[in-house]
């Protein structure tokens, strides 16, 4: 069975700092490795690919990425230079690699462009963006541009997870609650829902979201959501399809990347359908065999199973089957 990952990443060493946060959330050991093999491309990361079976991987930057950069012209610059260094990645080991491009947002205009370029001249499959930019989130009425030009190129935005804006205080004195284990996966299902009642979906119907981690707990929210819908003051705001769940089941597309669990993989089949359900090992932060060993061995009807490891990714992405 082929297998496909989605949230696959990676650093150059131009932008390592980048993500020195991160490395606050991480024992130091854990942190060491993580490092090491973000920066690996062609050696242990095919030996890890080879060995658990791992056929291709989605590369992307990782977080936070360019949106941490605060000078609109310095990231439109390494927006370019990191997509260039990905396409040669992939240009060297097509069998193995694709690409999410990088994505400027400092500078909306320009992000546009440089998604068309990475799309139709680099030929990568779409972007993944870390969270805000500098505290700009993606239904900010300026970035409707870049969502346009995804459904153009019929390509989806994958929102990753990054360091918050600010904490609310419920997380004071817990920092262990902070990042990837529980804060990030909060602000992520939030952007979501900012993007829901911020309309971008019922201006943009074509877009495609991918959100990692089983979706950030939100295919298991949608009969709450649809019920408060109904209950709550709207604020003035009115949505196309009614209820939130229409657009999650439209709209959403999640990996498992990071959830290795049959019981959640259970709830988003059942919410959103197999046909929303991609395959992510979250490399380097999750080791490979956990995710290739779960997709083969959960119990899921055969069909479904490959359409998770492979099939949802070459419909959705367009990859070209093996040999092609």
């Amino acid at each position: 069975m082929r297998t496909i990952g989605l949230e696959e990443h990676f650093v150059t060493p131009e932008l390592v700092a980048y993500g020195a946060s991160t490395s606050t959330v991480a024992k130091p050991q854990a942190w060491a490795d993580a490092s090491r093999r973000l920066l690996d491309l062609f050696d242990e990361r095919i030996d890890l690919m080879d060995s658990t079976g791992l056929d291709v991987q989605v590369l992307s930057l990782n977080s936070p990425g360019l949106q941490a950069e605060t000078d609109a012209d310095v990231a439109v610059d390494s927006a370019r230079t990191v997509n260039d260094f990905l396409a040669g990645v992939v240009q060297r080991r097509p069998d193995r690699f694709a690409g999410f491009a990088a994505l400027p947002l400092q500078d909306p205009q320009r992000a546009a462009a440089e998604l068309e370029r990475a799309v139709v001249q680099l030929g990568f499959h779409g972007a993944l963006v870390n969270a805000h930019t500098n505290g700009m989130y993606l239904d900010h009425p300026s970035q409707r541009v870049v969502w346009e030009k995804a459904a153009e190129l019929d390509v989806p935005i994958y929102l990753h997870p990054a360091n918050g804006v600010d904490l609310a205080d419920t997380f004071s004195g817990h920092p262990e609650l902070v990042g990837p284990m529980w804060s990030w996966g909060l602000d992520t299902a939030t952007h979501t829902l900012r993007l829901i009642f911020g309309k971008v979906f019922d201006d943009i119907p074509e877009a495609k979201l991918l959100l990692g981690h089983m979706g950030e707990g939100l295919p298991y929210a949608l009969w709450r959501l649809d019920s408060r819908w109904d209950f709550h003051n709207h604020h003035g705001i009115e949505l196309d399809l009614g209820y939130p769940s229409e657009y999650l089941r439209r709209n959403l597309y999640i990996t498992t990347s990071g959830v290795c669990d049959a019981a959640p993989l259970s709830s988003a089949l059942m919410a959103l359908g197999p046909e929303h359900i991609l395959l992510g090992t979250d490399y380097p932060f999750e080791e490979m065999a956990a995710t290739t060993d779960f997709i083969r061995s959960v119990d899921i009807d055969e069909d479904t199973r490959h359409a998770i490891a492979h099939g949802n990714a070459e419909r959705l992405l367009r990859l070209p089957a093996p040999g092609k």
